[in-house]
């Protein structure tokens, strides 16, 4: 920015509102940049969390009607930390609690 050398460190983020169904989404992933989708919660109550992840580590993040997560979304993503799809898939493991 003006000549000098910056980077722009935050994570992407989004937030929608379609009448009873929220959304917040944070990371990124490039088409064909991910490996595999991992599910937290009910996708047909329309109540889940998504994982988009490489490997074992999390690239992006979207909860569906579920709230006070993106942050903790958003720390496993800086983080990087190595999880496991079984941890990530369970809503009795706090999110948290898979941080380093």
């Amino acid at each position: 920015m003006l000549g000098k050398d910056a980077v722009h460190g935050r994570l992407p983020y989004f937030y929608t509102d379609q009448y009873d169904l929220g959304m917040e989404y944070t990371g990124y992933t490039e088409p064909g940049g991910y490996d595999r989708v991992v599910l937290r919660g009910e996708p047909d109550e329309r109540r889940f969390i998504a994982f988009w992840m490489s490997g074992s580590r999390v690239l992006a993040g979207m909860s569906v009607n579920v709230w006070d997560v993106i942050d903790d979304i958003r720390s496993l993503i800086e983080s990087e930390a190595v999880t496991e799809d079984g941890a990530l898939s369970d809503p009795a493991v706090p999110l948290r609690s898979l941080l380093p």
